[in-house]
């Protein structure tokens, strides 16, 4: 190795000058350990994003591999975890004291967890996006956890019309008969007669970002999830028997839907989370009628904090 070896990013001025918000560098591959509320210690699949600012107009670059050795000792020596973020964050400034004073990092991977079937007592495995994204200005922590959830929803007016179209039938088998004897009734509503329409539900998605409080000691995935999914009561199942799939039909019926339902329900769900310090979620009706998707958006609604956009 030669005894000395050239630094341009350290030696050198840029041939224009001018200060940039952030470098860095995005999808770096690499296993973390994640421990999420009470569950088990986990390894992820993560893909990285690490950025410091370059204040000085006239300074090359900033120390790039600096930024990945931080991340690769993280991912050989610590849990992922909101202190160990922070002090990531924090090295990448020290790493950087002579260029920067700002720094972002962003891990993005999928958080698997052991679902219940609904009645047959069954358990499969959900996947759920997960994004963990860290800043720290001049001593300043933000912490954001993204998660997104899968979920069905039922249109309340095909619900209706779907009725209505049963009832018209029930009218014009039975016209005429004073008396109808129940058993018959139960029998014919087990044929395709008696239930000549069913509402339109389709697979929808909540998307729901969150600030977290730098006191938290372990990053609140599973309780967050857990949150969205009770709230919404139809989230897509793992293992399915008859009698899932069946009971998976009565919360449909029971827990119809539009979009500005769905996006009450969580919006009230995640203003019960004191820990919690504001919240931006999504909702996204994918929908089996339409060619287009219905979508609502909503907020804590702080002066400074998240907005609908």
């Amino acid at each position: 190795m030669p005894a000395h070896m050239p630094d341009v990013a350290s030696s050198a001025k840029a041939a224009v000058s001018g200060t940039l918000d952030w470098v860095g560098m995005s999808e770096i591959e690499m296993p973390l350990t994640v421990v999420a509320d009470n569950d088990t210690p986990r390894q992820v699949s993560a893909r990285v994003e690490a950025f410091v600012n370059l204040p000085k107009a006239h300074a090359k670059g900033i120390h790039m591999s600096r930024l990945y050795l931080a991340l690769d000792k993280l991912s050989l020596e610590q849990p992922l975890s909101l202190q160990s973020v922070k002090g990531l964050l924090e090295e990448f400034i020290r790493s950087h004291d002579d260029l920067s004073d700002r720094a972002h990092v962003r891990f993005q991977f999928d958080y698997h967890l052991r679902r219940p079937a609904l009645l047959s007592g069954n358990e499969g495995w959900r996947n759920y996006p997960i994004a963990l994204t860290g800043r720290l200005e001049q001593g300043k922590l933000e912490l954001e956890l993204e998660v997104e959830v899968a979920y069905s929803s039922t249109c309340p007016c095909s619900a209706a019309l779907a009725r209505q179209l049963i009832q018209e039938a029930f009218e014009h088998h039975f016209h005429g008969e004073e008396q109808v004897d129940s058993e018959v009734v139960r029998r014919w509503l087990g044929t395709t007669a008696g239930v000549v329409a069913t509402p339109h539900s389709q697979r929808s998605l909540a998307q729901v970002k969150v600030r977290l409080s730098e006191q938290l000691d372990a990053l609140p995935i599973v309780s967050l999830v857990d949150a969205i999914e009770d709230a919404l009561k139809t989230p897509v199942q793992a293992a399915v028997k008859r009698e899932d799939e069946q009971e998976f039909a009565r919360l449909n019926g029971q827990n119809l839907m539009f979009v500005e339902d769905a996006a009450r329900r969580l919006k009230f769900a995640l203003e019960e989370q004191p820990e919690l310090l504001d919240f931006w979620l999504r909702v996204n009706h994918l929908e089996s009628l339409h060619a287009h998707d219905a979508v609502a958006v909503a907020t804590k609604g702080l002066e400074d904090g998240y907005q609908p956009r």
